[in-house]
């Protein structure tokens, strides 16, 4: 059965792309004849000459791990990128509405961040924290200087992942406890220790897991509690009392969840949360590897929508702009567990990374991206909220800035998820030339986090294919 609905799902695909490009009906005026396209873009790409994207995709298969995947029945030979755009082999330019996976904060290729690469790369690219040097410090002191708080004390990794093994082996430390607090439908990373984090099976391999408990998620759309954040909180309240020793390590969560498909948390949810593990004994820990750095729009990060201070912030993707750079700020207390023993990262904090990270929290202010963000994202927001009212594939759309989701469904009262139809929809975004995200449990979310610099002419683009291509399913 599995394979036969695989074939029929290919076949319905290549239907939806192979008719993407008949009569395109704007928002504005459903009755026009003509496709959404691109907004203009001053900017040529250079002629590429490298190998197709069928020779690419063979040494792929041939050297790389099997586990790899790629979006799209014909995968894309993505060969450059300039701020919000990506161009492929052809010179075909598309809407980056993806940014890497939520990693390019910048914009591709940003002249600013560059430069300061390049510049650092003539001079040293690496030596190691055995050696002083002033890039790690001075990237370190520019980013405590954005936490609230006395989280001042900074350790630099190379991924979310690495981040989060760290705060997890920080909380166990700290604590002398074991049990860590997670989400249900949480992405942590997949390491073998982070794997035990995360809450969703599409991303777990069949491991022991230690002693992580998985509370119910306060979900405001499907949540069993709706939007009540005290009644998801004394689920939390009910692991401890019963399925602990009554202390725990810590807890992990991200303010909206990314991979599981842009789910914000139910309002008030982390601060009783924080009360209750801080109670047990524990630390809280805010997962910002996406949320992070002004992409709420509202907050600069995730954390403060829900008006907390936590022990332990980890953050990624977007501090590097596509750089392999993470982090992990606690507080001087905290930190000084690691001091007992020795705590090292051969490529943490490196000077390329430093001086490319350092770029991009200057980017971000001198451009006044978190502004920007709130401004753009709801345009987008309320754009998709119209457009919501006329389908009703659209269950939900939420999130804050520039971090939406657009729940699809084929039936509204019962939330089904549109399985089928996401994955028509998303080929034929891709054919108008806009690449998304997807997400959640059942990959029925489209995930919308574009480069920062991503602006209103884009979401009016994106919106109007969407509804353009939502009105010939």
């Amino acid at each position: 059965m599995a394979l036969q609905r695989q074939q029929l799902l290919k076949r319905v695909v290549d239907r939806a792309s192979s008719s993407s490009r008949i009569t395109y009906l704007r928002s504005s005026d459903y009755s026009t004849s003509s496709p959404p396209q691109l907004p203009p873009f001053d900017y040529q790409p250079r002629p590429y000459n490298g190998p197709s994207a069928d020779e690419v995709y063979q040494k792929r298969k041939k050297f790389l791990g099997p586990s790899l995947f790629h979006f799209y029945q014909k995968p894309l030979n993505i060969v450059e990128g300039k701020m919000q755009y990506l161009f492929d082999e052809t010179g075909r330019r598309y809407l980056d509405a993806f940014a890497g996976i939520v990693t390019v904060s910048c914009g591709h290729c940003h002249p600013d961040i560059l430069n300061a690469i390049n510049e650092q790369s003539k001079l040293l690219q690496h030596a190691t924290t055995i050696y002083l040097h002033h890039a790690i410090g001075d990237f370190a002191e520019a980013l405590a200087a954005k936490m609230p708080g006395n989280l001042k004390v900074v350790y630099f990794v190379n991924s979310g992942s690495e981040a989060n093994e760290l705060a997890m082996m920080m909380a166990r430390l700290y604590t002398g406890s074991l049990e860590m607090i997670s989400l249900r439908n949480a992405y942590h990373g997949g390491s073998s220790n982070t794997i035990g984090l995360t809450a969703l099976n599409t991303w777990k391999y069949p491991l022991p897991q230690g002693e992580i408990h998985h509370v119910v998620n306060p979900d405001p759309y499907r949540g069993v509690f709706g939007s009540d954040g005290s009644m998801y909180a004394k689920d939390v309240q009910d692991h401890i009392d019963y399925g602990t020793s009554g202390k725990v390590a810590g807890f992990i969560a991200e303010t909206i969840q990314g991979v599981g498909g842009a789910v914000e948390l139910a309002p008030g949810y982390l601060k009783s949360v924080y009360d209750i593990v801080r109670k047990a004994g524990g630390v809280c820990i805010a997962d910002e590897v996406q949320t992070g750095f002004g992409r709420t729009g509202s907050h600069y990060w995730g954390f403060q929508t829900q008006d907390v201070v936590p022990d332990i912030v980890t953050m990624a993707k977007g501090i590097g702009n596509g750089l392999p750079l993470g982090a992990v700020v606690t507080t001087p207390e905290i930190a000084s567990v690691l001091a007992t023993k020795i705590q090292f990262n051969t490529f943490g904090g490196n000077p390329v990374c430093s001086a490319g990270g350092l770029a991009v929290l200057n980017v971000i202010d001198k451009e006044r991206r978190q502004t920007h963000c709130a401004e753009v994202g709801s345009h987008l927001t309320q754009r998709l909220k119209d457009l919501q009212k006329r389908h009703d594939i659209i269950g939900d759309v939420r999130g804050r800035g520039l971090m939406v989701g657009i729940e699809l469904v084929t039936d509204r009262k019962d939330k089904t998820p549109a399985k089928a139809e996401t994955a028509v929809l998303f080929e034929q975004l891709r054919e108008l030339g806009i690449l998304v995200g997807k997400g959640g449990l059942h990959g029925n979310v489209f995930r919308i986090k574009p480069p920062m610099c991503f602006t209103k002419d884009d979401a009016d683009f994106l919106v109007d294919a969407l509804d353009y291509s939502i009105s010939r399913l």
